[in-house]
């Protein structure tokens, strides 16, 4: 199932920990990055079942929320790609998203970028719950400033 929540200008880009009064602060890959908040450092090209996935404009550049198992449990995570295994533009940056409300407020872990100019990128990944307020979202934002997201999973 593709799904294609939204394309935002840069100017937007604020989302982080935001809070039920929209209110956020700057978010950054260290509130994921070895171990905290629960996440778990991955390798930038592990796969995993693809719940959704985005194609990011004119580009061969696809934006997926991966689900899979990842040292022992099954978590989720962002995966950022080139379908033509081009590289990805260094400017190019991924995140996830995590919410324990159904997302009406969330964590985001990243983002990630992309300063090697590797082919694929990821974010930190998260067990997932049977939880159905225990939410996904993989965001993406361009070099040249847009941004997309998937839906809540």
């Amino acid at each position: 199932m593709t799904v294609i929540v939204g394309i935002v200008t840069a100017m937007s880009v604020t989302s982080a920990h935001a809070t039920e009064t929209g209110n956020v602060s700057p978010a950054s890959a260290a509130d994921c990055e070895g171990g905290r908040n629960g996440f778990v450092d991955i390798r930038d090209d592990l796969s995993g079942a693809s719940s959704q996935h985005v194609k990011i404009g004119n580009r061969d550049v696809y934006l997926h929320l991966m689900f899979g198992t990842v040292k022992g449990d099954y978590r989720g995570w962002a995966y950022l790609t080139s379908g033509s295994y081009t590289t990805l533009s260094k400017n190019d940056s991924v995140w996830m998203d995590w919410s324990t409300d159904g997302g009406r407020t969330w964590l985001q872990c990243g983002p990630f970028y992309n300063p090697k100019q590797k082919y694929t990128i990821t974010s930190a990944a998260k067990n997932t719950s049977s939880n159905p307020n225990y939410v996904f979202r993989a965001g993406m934002l361009t070099y040249d400033g847009k941004m997309y997201l998937t839906g809540w999973v």
